[in-house]
């Protein structure tokens, strides 16, 4: 994957915040300003730009659906801000907790209903230069589905124990008019309707076809693919979906696809010792880049914050089971100091050593190791051999590779996410899937309180005419 250089990392930057604030400006039905903002290429890719920006927002993956709510749920950490008491506890009827989720369904929707503004004005329009028209609406589509399918997963019942329980509204036009809400199913095919037209769109991506795009071809629009939906993200997703489905032949394909294109590789293990790759930029299928993410880091996951989200010493050696020679337990977590000794700070989005922009400022969405971890689930499904996809994540986290099946594969998989995903907000997804009623860090009975699917915000019975989902 080519590594984005200092010069483009300026235009990208001037390209998401400059060309953002036209795209703000953008009201429902405000046809005007929609054919300002669309009369020429450099509006779509705007506003395509202004969708990625509401996602790496506080409520969404800047913090909540990452490390703040989302661990929380799923008890990673042992200290965390009183302010999400409830969400340890399960009680969405908490305040804070109803305000929190209904940030994720008005930010999530948001970013849908200008995606569905770019999907609306794009056909027809001869204003595209190469192949920009496929890339920008395979990326719409590809984002249509990816936050549907996060929007299922935080407000469905999991597709495995009631496919037919009424879910969420799929919206695919820009308007001020009430939805339908779907079952959980019918969410499911409209998802796999949308990646699947993205991904036959993004056949001319370069992460594909691997085309050499420099800054001066497009000012560099098409380098850095992994900040973007592209051809690899969108079957990586497929993957997901599929596994979550339960479609193994399907799940197994797509993945596949994404390892056999040696498009991605694990960060070495000197990277993590010298502090450039915190994250593991080139493991990203799909990652946000998030300006102000040190920021974050520092107010929430340091112990510089006074809103904190930490381990302990022995809670986080148990989750490396004791062993020390494992890269994540090594290089990405921090000591306390004075009456913080024993406290350890997740390191993953902190400021990188490195000056040059590929590793700086990444979410991870979606990346190699789960890739790798869903060959693994297909491996136990089918009864073939799983360590030739358990080992190549094992081996690149410094991690003794195993040489015969685990007998339990259900707990060392659950162990694998805990290690692999920590504060990147995909084990409570994990637990979902697999309806797990007792979870690690908590004595509540997740599956008798309907912890796993978030209530509709009240703002949506009052407005529209929904059934329960829960």
């Amino acid at each position: 994957m080519k590594k984005i250089n200092k010069t483009f990392a300026i235009i990208l930057t001037a390209v998401l915040f400059t060309s953002c604030s036209k795209w703000l400006d953008v009201q429902p039905n405000s046809q005007i300003k929609d054919s300002e903002l669309f009369k020429d290429e450099s509006g779509f890719k705007e506003a395509l730009a202004g969708v990625y920006t509401i996602l790496t927002g506080e409520p969404l993956y800047g913090k909540e659906l990452t490390y703040g709510m989302m661990g929380v749920l799923s008890h990673e950490w042992v200290t965390y801000p009183t302010a999400y008491d409830d969400d340890g506890n399960y009680n969405y009827t908490g305040t804070l907790s109803q305000n929190r989720i209904e940030g994720v369904w008005s930010n999530m929707y948001k970013a849908l209903s200008n995606t569905n503004n770019i999907l609306g004005n794009i056909d027809g329009k001869k204003v595209f230069k190469g192949d920009n028209y496929n890339i920008i609406k395979g990326e719409a589509l590809a984002l249509r589905g990816f936050i549907h399918f996060d929007l299922l997963r935080c407000f469905g019942t999991s597709y495995t124990i009631n496919a037919s329980q009424p879910a969420i509204p799929y919206v695919t036009q820009y308007t001020a008019q009430q939805t339908s809400q779907y079952k959980v199913n019918e969410v499911v095919n409209r998802i796999l309707e949308d990646l699947l037209a993205a991904k036959e769109l993004l056949k001319v991506d370069p992460v594909f076809t691997g085309k050499k795009v420099t800054e001066f071809d497009d000012n560099g629009y098409l380098i850095n693919r992994q900040l973007h939906l592209n051809y690899y993200a969108v079957q990586g997703l497929l993957a997901r979906i599929y596994l979550y489905m339960g479609d193994y032949a399907k799940a197994r394909e797509c993945a596949q696809a994404v390892i056999n294109s040696g498009k991605f590789s694990f960060s070495t293990q000197a990277n993590y010792i010298n502090g450039t790759d915190l994250s593991g930029a080139p493991e990203h299928l799909f990652a946000l880049q998030i300006t102000n993410l040190n920021q974050y880091a520092i107010n929430y996951l340091s112990e510089e914050g006074t809103t904190v989200f930490s381990l302990n010493s022995a809670t986080l050696l148990s989750y490396y089971e004791n062993n020390t020679d494992d890269y994540r337990y090594l290089y990405l977590f921090e000591n306390g100091t004075s009456i913080n000794t024993d406290k350890r700070y997740v390191l993953k989005y902190s400021e990188s050593a490195s000056t040059d922009a590929y590793y700086q400022n990444k979410m991870p969405v979606l990346k190699l190791a789960e890739i790798y971890y869903i060959l693994a689930e297909c491996d136990y499904h089918d009864g073939t051999d799983v360590l030739k996809d358990f080992n190549p994540v094992r081996k690149a986290r410094g991690v003794a590779q195993m040489t015969t099946a685990p007998a339990d594969f259900r707990s060392v998989m659950t162990n694998e996410y805990r290690k692999e995903f920590i504060g990147e907000g995909q084990l409570f997804y994990y637990y979902k899937r697999w309806n797990m009623a007792a979870i690690r860090g908590s004595d509540k009975d997740l599956v008798g309180l309907k912890a796993y699917i978030f209530p509709l915000p009240a703002s949506e019975y009052e407005a529209a005419n929904r059934v329960t989902n829960r």
